[in-house]
């Protein structure tokens, strides 16, 4: 099993999906960490016409208005690459559109309110993890 984190200090699973600038991947192998590796997560731009006021990049023609709006699911794809070949994916929080994007690219989810990494990748390893959908936003 494969387990990926949000992260930006490498200890602590990130607030919000869009906003970390690392993915970990944890493999795991009979019950035990067996690897541990970090992936730089491709920014995610947003083109899809709201306004938002919290952690959100903006997107390609809020820089240059003139510029073609990228599709959420094209970004989404491309920031999903580094991690297409994990089970999981550990979060605090995130935004719909990525939880969708990561249910069809056949990753699980889950909006943990578990602070440290090993503490999570345990937890998903004991079978313990508690997934929180009310922290999507």
């Amino acid at each position: 099993m494969k387990i990926a984190v949000v992260t930006e200090d490498e200890r602590t699973i990130s607030r919000h999906f869009g906003r970390a600038p690392y993915f970990i991947v944890c493999t795991v192998e009979n019950g035990q960490i067996t690897d541990r590796a970090r992936f730089e997560k491709v920014a995610h731009h947003h083109g899809h016409g709201h306004d938002h006021q919290h952690e959100h990049e903006p997107g390609p023609q809020m820089i240059m208005p003139d510029a073609p709006a990228v599709p959420q699911q094209d970004s989404h794809a491309a920031m999903l690459e580094p991690i297409r070949d994990c089970d999981v994916l550990l979060t605090r929080g995130m935004g719909r559109g990525a939880h969708i994007a990561l249910s069809r690219a056949g990753i699980r989810p889950i909006l943990t309110d578990i602070a440290t990494i090993d503490e999570a990748v345990q937890a998903v390893i004991d079978g313990t993890i508690v997934d929180h959908p009310d922290k999507l936003h």
